[in-house]
């Protein structure tokens, strides 16, 4: 309280020093002021911030407690701005020379950002190399799927069964990850379907995604020679609605009495209708999708699930396209050389005082 007194008698000293300028390393619209603290710092509430367009009318923009010398201030891009900060206790205020005039801008780089830069080099390098040489010809090892693998006897007995098979691309659209793989994986499924003379129903729920499978499946039968065993009303749009869909796709199931059901895609609460569905009717079932909260449903009801990444590697693995089989591969080596760094990051931060965690900032 002495000191208050004697602050309020003799005068309060402001801060010193203040300095503005354009935010380094930002995507524009800011302006950082910066101070000396006032002598009386440890008295005073904190330090009001004022901002002007001309350099003589001064508004308040922002106050900041004390022992504290510097603020970022919003402004917009191309304007000059002029700042003085002002010490503050009860009704008392310290105001500092205004600044020189400033002007913020976005910056073209964020050098605060470099290591990420440095690391979206070294895995774009890896996944084009790896899609260089796929694309001459080399052959790279992808764990075998067990899914996959039953795609072949999926086929085959519902040949010899008579039977069609059934393919959903569930509910998502055209551009989700999950929808692009499956209709990776319908490509193929359709190819030994036009191979073996098999029927193969194809609804779907959304009008684009049902444009593009079905220009697959056609290009598929092309591919195989078999461009006249394609049947257009084999794949058609069903219905937009959740579970308008999840009922249409039950009644194909107890009508046409598939022998093997591919529910690969984005699915949502529909999923274990279908699934329950399908295995009440005793055909085969392979799920994939990356909704995690649907996994526990397919993999309760259905012979084979793709798990997460499973659904995308396997696109890679069934279709062989060095697109997908080198972005495979390079994901791979990212992941062992994350990991690698992390490991040996750890250990020198445990056993040293060296600064290794702010290349992950």
């Amino acid at each position: 309280m002495i000191a208050i007194f004697l602050t309020a008698l003799f005068g309060l000293a402001p801060p010193s020093n203040t300095t503005a300028y354009d935010t380094p390393n930002d995507g524009g619209g800011s302006i950082t002021v910066e101070w000396q603290l006032s002598p009386d710092d440890a008295i005073l509430e904190g330090y009001e911030i004022y901002r002007s367009e001309d350099g003589i009318d001064f508004k308040k923009v922002g106050f900041i407690g004390k022992n504290r010398r510097v603020y970022k201030d919003e402004t917009e891009d191309g304007k000059k701005y002029f700042y003085k900060v002002a010490a503050v206790i009860d009704t008392a205020r310290a105001y500092s020379e205004a600044t020189g005039g400033v002007v913020s801008s976005a910056q073209w780089i964020d050098l605060n950002k470099i290591n990420i830069f440095i690391a979206l080099l070294i895995f774009g390098s890896i996944i084009l190399y790896f899609i260089y040489h796929a694309r001459r010809g080399k052959e790279f090892y992808l764990r075998e799927i067990a899914g996959l693998k039953a795609v072949d006897d999926a086929v085959g007995r519902a040949t010899e069964m008579g039977k069609p098979i059934l393919y959903c691309l569930g509910l998502g659209y055209v551009e989700d990850i999950a929808t692009i793989a499956s209709l990776n994986i319908l490509g193929e499924v359709a190819k030994k379907c036009a191979q073996y003379d098999t029927k193969l129903i194809c609804p779907n729920a959304d009008p684009i995604v049902y444009t593009v499978a079905r220009e697959i499946v056609k290009e598929s039968y092309t591919k195989v020679g078999r461009p006249d065993a394609f049947d257009p009303d084999s794949v058609y749009f069903l219905t937009r609605s959740q579970f308008a869909y999840a009922a249409g796709v039950d009644g194909i199931m107890m009508r046409e009495r598939p022998a093997t059901n591919f529910f690969v895609g984005w699915f949502y609460a529909e999923s274990l209708i279908l699934a329950e569905t399908g295995a009440a009717t005793g055909a085969i079932q392979i799920a994939g999708t990356d909704a995690l909260a649907q996994l526990p449903f397919f993999v309760t009801a259905c012979d084979y699930t793709l798990i997460g990444e499973e659904l995308y590697a396997a696109s890679a693995y069934i279709s062989k396209e060095p697109l997908l089989l080198g972005a495979i591969k390079g994901e791979d080596w990212g992941k062992l050389i994350i990991g690698t760094v992390l490991l040996i990051a750890s250990v020198i931060g445990l056993l040293t005082k060296l600064p290794v965690l702010s290349i992950f900032k």
